[in-house]
């Protein structure tokens, strides 16, 4: 019988994974590992875990639980991904920038940027389908609008 903290183990890496889109497909692919659990218990898990419902192109939603590893650096390539799946648009005012994404997905880019090291972003402020991020004074919010329209792919 796993320990609750192989079973939460399991369902981040399942749900990085996988489009899970509802719980008893976890429990389901819970189950193939070998890990029985019920839909109560995966719904606390989830709980736990921070796990947050996203639109993926198509329109569905499905589970995905936001790292939280403030020292942990995201590779350029990883932005770029994010930037370009999920921003819709790059717009500066003075030294903020603001990003639309689809609904719920603003965290997702947000939390990417937090961990991006970009030069010159103090840090970003995520609603449900808009971030601002806000730019250092020596860099302003042209440079950093035009440095994240070129990692979303919309230059």
């Amino acid at each position: 019988m796993a320990s609750k903290v192989q079973r939460q183990q399991a369902i981040s890496k399942l749900v990085a994974k996988h489009a899970v889109t509802n719980q008893p497909q976890l429990v389901d692919l819970l189950a193939a590992d070998g890990i029985a659990a019920t839909q109560a218990t995966v719904s606390r898990d989830l709980e736990d875990l921070g796990a947050v419902k996203v639109r993926v192109p198509g329109g569905e939603t499905v589970y995905a639980i936001p790292e939280y590893e403030p020292a942990r650096i995201a590779p350029e390539d990883q932005l770029r991904r994010v930037m370009g799946e999920w921003v819709a648009e790059v717009r500066k005012s003075g030294h903020l920038v603001v990003l639309r994404t689809p609904p719920g997905c603003a965290h997702v880019v947000a939390s990417a940027l937090d961990r991006s090291g970009i030069p010159g972003l103090l840090g970003t402020v995520a609603g449900d389908d808009t971030l601002l991020c806000v730019a250092e004074e020596s860099v302003g919010g042209e440079a950093l609008a035009e440095k994240l329209r070129d990692l979303a792919g919309l230059s």
